[in-house]
């Protein structure tokens, strides 16, 4: 048996490589397990970007330039040396773009277990939790393929959402979503419109493409263009939540909004090829959003396992709402896949499609 696994250039990773190596031997406590399906969205591709700053390469390391982009998705154990993961166990969490993966759990318990592997202690507890499915009820086994595609993007939205009302906003009366056609960005204008009365407006931006897509959903009070920016009320004391990453979407909130902008802060970047934004002279900071420090924070407060227990029952709801609105793509084998992942860099993929992706044929 050998793994194929795709990786892609760190300096340029529009460019990729199907390699194939031999299945490790497994030592004491290790299980193997067989991809069976993961998704690719935009947010695999702020994995690339920000790979060295976060140390998204540091999970399934390789030997530059290359690197492996990690993805979410599930596999089944086909091999295993630990006693409480027996084979056939299915499993949910961080994978790599590959036919199997090779963990050693540890923390086991009932739903989840920790990967316990050496080089992944320092790196985010949240990426190193798996979920054991095998026993989910029947409407949670309904939703893989959203699961793959929606849930880790709509835990990012939970934890941002509630990252804005643990501030009380900043004090902002409306918060402007950029990329708000983005899956996270979909996330979260959703839960910030469900809030009580007297929430802030909800402003998204989109690029024209997406417009109407965007509107179709409901899920802002209003949708605006890049290119009407200037539009905006800067009147208002403002929070700008952006998911694009451009330095022109950026610069042109900083410039129109001015002293009311409370906040600003970046999450992804859907925008990756344009440059980055310096922020030289603004008064206010773009600071990237990092969810582990909201989520270690709330898992000291609610109590370990809650904040993605609350982020799972809301990743369902938006799940099923979004049903109609999402098409399913499936790209199988190793080239497939490696193609698809190419044109989610090129920014080829409208925000209806979701793709679930198995590099096993």
């Amino acid at each position: 048996m050998i793994i194929e696994q795709i990786e892609v250039r760190r300096k340029a990773f529009g460019e990729t490589s199907v390699t194939s190596h031999a299945v490790p031997y497994l030592t004491e406590g290790e299980v193997l397990a067989r991809i069976e399906r993961f998704a690719l969205t935009a947010n695999n591709v702020s994995y690339a970007l920000s790979g060295d700053m976060i140390g998204y390469w540091k999970f399934f390391p390789v030997e530059e330039p290359w690197g492996i982009v990690p993805v979410w998705g599930f596999a089944d154990i086909v091999q295993s040396r630990c006693d409480a993961l027996p084979v056939g166990e299915r499993i949910w969490g961080f994978l790599p773009m590959a036919t199997h993966v090779a963990l050693k759990p540890v923390q086991v318990a009932d739903g989840s277990f920790t990967d316990g592997a050496e080089h992944r202690a320092p790196l985010p507890g949240i990426y190193n939790t798996y979920q054991r499915t095998t026993g989910d009820p029947p409407e949670m086994k309904a939703l893989e393929d959203e699961r793959c595609i929606l849930f880790p993007l709509f835990t990012t939205s939970f934890i941002l959402c509630d990252y804005l009302v643990d501030n009380a906003h900043f004090g902002a009366r409306q918060i402007i979503v950029g990329s708000a056609s983005s899956k996270t960005g979909l996330g979260l204008c959703n839960l910030l419109m469900r809030l009580n009365s007297g929430r802030p407006r909800v402003i998204g931006l989109t690029s024209p493409r997406n417009l109407d897509f965007l509107r179709s959903l409901g899920m802002c009070d209003d949708v605006r263009t890049y290119q009407q920016i200037g539009d905006l009320d800067a009147s208002l004391p403002t929070a700008f939540v952006d998911m694009s990453g451009s330095a022109e979407v950026i610069s042109g909130i900083h410039g129109h909004i001015g002293e009311n902008l409370k906040l600003s802060t970046g999450v992804g970047a859907t925008h990756w090829q344009g440059p980055r934004f310096r922020g030289e002279g603004a008064s206010v900071p773009h600071n990237f959003f990092f969810a582990p420090t909201q989520f270690m924070k709330r898992e000291q407060e609610w109590g370990p396992g809650e904040v993605i227990r609350r982020a799972s029952r809301e990743a369902a709801r938006m799940s099923l709402e979004l049903r109609g609105a999402l098409s399913i793509q499936r790209v199988t084998g190793a080239e497939a896949v490696a193609r698809a992942f190419s044109r989610l860099v090129a920014n080829e993929i409208p925000p209806s499609i979701g793709i679930i992706a198995s590099v096993n044929s």
